[in-house]
């Protein structure tokens, strides 16, 4: 039987094809992966908040935990501690406060619970409210473990009124973890999410730790 060539494209096809090509090759650099990616980003596992959560905020909350009003702290190893606030979709939560607390080198919180025994030089508590870029970043210690607890810090998320989530954040490679009741619980990708490494900088050691929410 004879072959009949193939019509011509139509001009409704050869414009969905420039269209797409165009896409595809005038895309900056960090938008294709979004384009390519159709799949939810998994949300960042929640943990306990734990018992030393500030009853009151301290009267110096910024993002420098390492001073707490004209006093400097200097023990322990400083480090920042920084990432980017997404939804499931990968787009920034502009306006969500994003806030930490931890204990001092000699493990303690400040809070009553434990005694009233932390460093006065050291915060302990900070918050930060992201930007348009969703980026949050706090200038503080590589956490110190305390009472039975591996290293860790705690996070809390709101958004308005809403609180989005509550976590903690551990260090990879310590030997504290495998020891820890509430890391061992997670699974495989839940440890993959809340362990992030300590990497050396200019200025001391610094950790990325990025936060999925669904809003």
């Amino acid at each position: 039987m004879p072959m009949h060539p193939s019509p011509p494209p139509s001009r409704r096809q050869l414009l969905l094809g420039g269209a797409t090509l165009v896409a595809a090759t005038a895309a900056p650099a960090w938008l294709t992966p979004a384009l390519a990616q159709f799949d939810p980003l998994r949300p960042t596992p929640s943990q306990t908040e734990g018992p030393f959560y500030p009853l009151a905020l301290p009267a110096d909350s910024d993002h420098d935990l390492l001073r707490n009003g004209r006093v400097a702290y200097g023990k322990g190893q400083p480090a920042w501690v920084e990432g980017v606030v997404t939804d499931t979709r990968g787009v920034p939560v502009s306006g969500a406060v994003v806030e930490i607390w931890q204990c001092d080198q000699a493990g303690h919180y400040h809070h009553p619970g434990d005694g009233g025994q932390a460093d006065p030089a050291f915060q302990g508590f900070g918050q930060v409210t992201v930007g348009r870029d969703g980026r949050y970043r706090f200038r503080t210690l590589r956490p110190a473990p305390y009472s039975g607890r591996t290293p860790h810090i705690h996070f809390k998320l709101r958004l308005d009124r809403m609180e989005l989530l509550t976590t903690q954040m551990y260090v990879a490679g310590d030997p504290g973890n495998e020891r820890d009741f509430l890391w061992r619980r997670l699974g495989a990708q839940g440890r993959a999410a809340l362990t992030r490494p300590f990497v050396a900088g200019t200025d001391g050691l610094r950790a990325e730790f990025p936060i999925v929410v669904a809003v």
